[in-house]
């Protein structure tokens, strides 16, 4: 009957929501209903009650959803006029709204849920399709999970209304794992673990979408940076340092004050002239290229910088690490000739694994985005960059889609998305040709005939922006990071007062090799002691007594209570710079 689960599972979802829609005005006469999709996952329906509801009333819902599953009732698709439309739905203003911008020659059709003796109960403006009955759906494999604000039709303009989210599988068991899944993802939110583990906060007060980094968070972020200048530079490429303001004429000239506008913040006025924060860092390394006069015996340039960027995000989408305002790019432009270009776009996609796989990221998809109906750069170029994108995903024998028309109007792309531990899909690195900004900037370089010819351009930005690939991080890893980036890496615990001293001078000959480490000398107990390290998911505490002293030796046990052999002190300091620098993944 369905040709996919996937299938099955949409049609059903879009019939609970209907299902929903119909026991909310059954419980709450006069509430107006609006739209009421299928979702991943679930589904979600939006109303405007003639009161408000909260948490307390989804009980009541489900129970009367629950029972009209069990009517057995069946799903019927009815092809009405337009004037019959708009008879039936004379008092629900958001279905005439919606009739009224449905085009004048475009079929109008309602499902209505009807009894066993085939009275229309309920009925919904709607193309459908669902499911032929109610008894195709489990009343046990759905739950409404949550209620909040919308505006219809997205617009801030127009009426809040009410939106219940809810999920349905196809049976309870499905549900039971799905529950389990967010239970798990709710463990792992990186708002959450960043509180706890005093990474970072978030001041309203004071600037919303704008990130403090605290001195944990910052540890991990001075790790991260200095394997990734390490890095660059192993990998042949240079590190830029531009100015977080310009001249607005340089954003005019790259094209995006134009069509980007939105997302910039407004000029401020220096010497009578318009600066603008920068949102982005691509048009100072073209100032920097075009320094002098380039010739083919300089090319290929790869330039590198961690550059604060600016950009204006509505309030509403701002989420914790993952949306914000003010955020760090790993920025990097490639210029090259066309001879170059194979090999340095094989060359960044080589690199970019290798970077995310150090981070404990193996199952990578790429995203081959070509040409899209409106462009900018001869027919060429975009067909020899787009091989080169697609050699150098075939060389790495990386699964990819083809992403037909998805590139920019400027130049075609690849995006790399990573499954993170819970096997969500995460958008990260780009790798984006520009044909756009080296003819709009007039960049050139000398060929080797004393020819003027035009570079090509590569953006790439690799973990995105530090921002939010800690993000990403945190909810990968539960807060319990590799022992490289942790941010507090060794705290030694002495069983009492007597053994301060010998916890100070085993963290002082781990501090002196550059190991992060605590002395935990308050006066708690050794175990609560032990509690708050693996709270604060230390890797390795090292429980230090009379007789650790007396041998010069260390007990070490790991954040999740496993216990390794007793070491001496300097075997254990070898052995923890070892781990550290090989960048180990577990302890």
């Amino acid at each position: 009957m369905y040709d996919t689960k996937e299938e099955k599972l949409s049609l059903i979802r879009h019939s609970v929501s209907h299902i929903m829609a119909e026991a909310v005005t059954r419980l709450f006469p006069g509430t107006k209903v609006s739209i009421g999709p299928s979702i991943e996952n679930g589904f979600y329906y939006d109303f405007q009650f003639p009161a408000p509801i909260t948490a307390d009333d989804i009980p009541a819902i489900e129970a009367e959803m629950t029972k009209i599953i069990d009517e057995k009732q069946d799903f019927v698709r009815v092809v009405v006029s337009r004037e019959e439309a708009k008879r039936r739905f004379a008092d629900e203003p958001f279905k005439c709204e919606l009739i009224d911008d449905i085009p004048e020659d475009a079929e109008l059709s309602i499902y209505e849920q009807r009894n066993s003796a085939g009275e229309t109960v309920w009925a919904d403006l709607c193309r459908g399709p669902h499911v032929a009955n109610t008894r195709e759906i489990n009343s046990s494999a759905f739950k409404l999970q949550s209620i909040a604000g919308a505006y219809w039709r997205g617009d801030e303009n127009k009426p809040m209304l009410t939106r219940i989210y809810g999920t349905v599988w196809e049976n309870p068991k499905e549900l039971k794992a799905y529950l389990a899944f967010l239970e798990e993802v709710e463990k792992r939110d990186h708002r959450r673990i960043g509180k706890d583990m005093d990474l970072y906060s978030v001041h309203e007060e004071a600037g919303a979408g704008l990130i403090y980094w605290h001195p944990n968070g910052g540890r991990m972020r001075v790790a991260i940076e200095d394997f990734w200048r390490k890095e660059h530079y192993r990998n042949g490429y240079d590190i830029l340092y531009t100015p977080h303001i310009g001249k607005s004429w340089l954003w005019e000239t790259s094209g995006h004050l134009g069509f980007y506008k939105g997302n910039m913040y407004s000029p401020m006025e220096i010497d009578k002239q318009d600066y603008i924060i920068k949102p982005m860092n691509c048009p100072f390394h073209i100032m920097i290229y075009k320094n002098k006069v380039r010739s083919y015996r300089d090319l290929p340039l790869r330039w590198a910088e961690l550059g604060t960027v600016y950009r204006y995000e509505k309030s509403g989408v701002l989420h914790g690490l993952l949306r914000v305002r003010g955020f760090t790019q790993d920025d990097a432009h490639i210029f090259c000739t066309p001879e170059q270009m194979e090999h340095e776009i094989r060359e960044t996609l080589r690199f970019s694994l290798a970077i995310w796989k150090v981070f404990g990221f193996k199952d990578i998809k790429a995203y081959l985005a070509t040409k899209p109906e409106k462009s900018v750069g001869e027919q060429s170029r975009w067909d020899a960059a787009l091989e080169s994108l697609r050699k150098a995903v075939d060389a790495e024998s990386l699964p990819y889609e083809l992403d037909e028309g998805g590139g920019a109007f400027y130049g075609p792309k690849i995006d790399l998305k990573i499954k993170d531990a819970l096997g969500r899909e995460w958008q990260m690195t780009t790798i984006q040709f520009d044909f756009n900004e080296p003819e709009r900037f007039d960049m050139t370089y000398i060929d080797s005939g004393g020819r003027q010819k035009r570079p090509y351009m590569v953006h790439r930005a690799l973990l995105g922006s530090l921002e939010r690939f800690f993000g990403v991080l945190i909810e990968h890893f539960g807060g319990a990071f590799p022992v490289w980036i942790a941010p507090e890496q060794v705290a030694v615990i002495p069983v009492a007062e007597t053994f301060n001293g010998y916890a100070q001078k085993i963290a002082a000959e781990l501090k002196a090799r550059d190991v992060r480490v605590s002395a935990e000398l308050d006066d708690s107990r050794m175990n609560a002691k032990i509690r708050h390290c693996q709270a604060r998911k230390i890797p390795y505490m090292l429980v230090v007594g009379q007789q650790e002293a007396d041998n010069g030796a260390v007990s070490v046990r790991l954040r999740d209570g496993r216990r390794l052999p007793p070491m001496k002190s300097a075997e254990f300091a070898d052995y923890i710079e070892r781990n550290i620098q090989d960048k180990a993944l577990e302890l």
